[in-house]
């Protein structure tokens, strides 16, 4: 397994993987999820992977296929009324096929992404997770994130 960053012909194995992450949301919240929908359409995904401060990365093996990836973004709050302006490397979305699942892929996909921002001066690296999906909760604690804001709901 290899770990770079994403080019075009990556595209169809994310495309693959954006669909497993979309069902696990589906399953988890319905009213929130269109079914046969994608996060990003492939020209978005296109513009993403040409923008230098939207890295993509994808753990892939000897024939290019995508076994994992992760979607980052650069973030900054310059002159915030109340927030500093350190640098974070927000990971958008993280996702390992259901078939490479148990074999490391996530973790060396994460510590590729710490290793990549502590070495771009990053301060911090952050992400958001949905409660309806614990595993991920829980690979995340275990790669050793902490909560540090917390989204509540009131569904009316």
């Amino acid at each position: 397994m290899v770990i770079k960053r994403a080019t075009k012909i990556h595209m169809e194995g994310i495309d693959n993987l954006l669909s497993q992450v979309l069902m696990v949301h589906l399953n988890g919240r319905p009213d929130l999820f269109r079914a046969n929908a994608r996060k990003y359409t492939d020209p978005e995904l296109e513009k993403i992977l040409a923008d230098p401060k939207r890295p993509i990365f994808v753990a892939v093996d000897e024939q290019e296929h995508v076994m994992g990836y992760a979607f980052c973004v650069y973030q900054q709050h310059v002159d915030d009324n109340i927030l500093t302006d350190i640098r974070t490397l927000y990971i958008d979305d993280i996702c390992v096929d259901e078939n490479c699942r148990k074999s490391h892929v996530g973790s060396r996909l994460y510590e590729y992404v710490v290793a990549f921002a502590r070495a771009e001066g990053f301060y911090n690296v952050t992400l958001n997770v949905w409660s309806c999906n614990p595993t991920a909760m829980k690979f995340y604690e275990a790669c050793g994130l902490v909560p540090y804001k917390v989204g509540m709901e009131k569904i009316l």
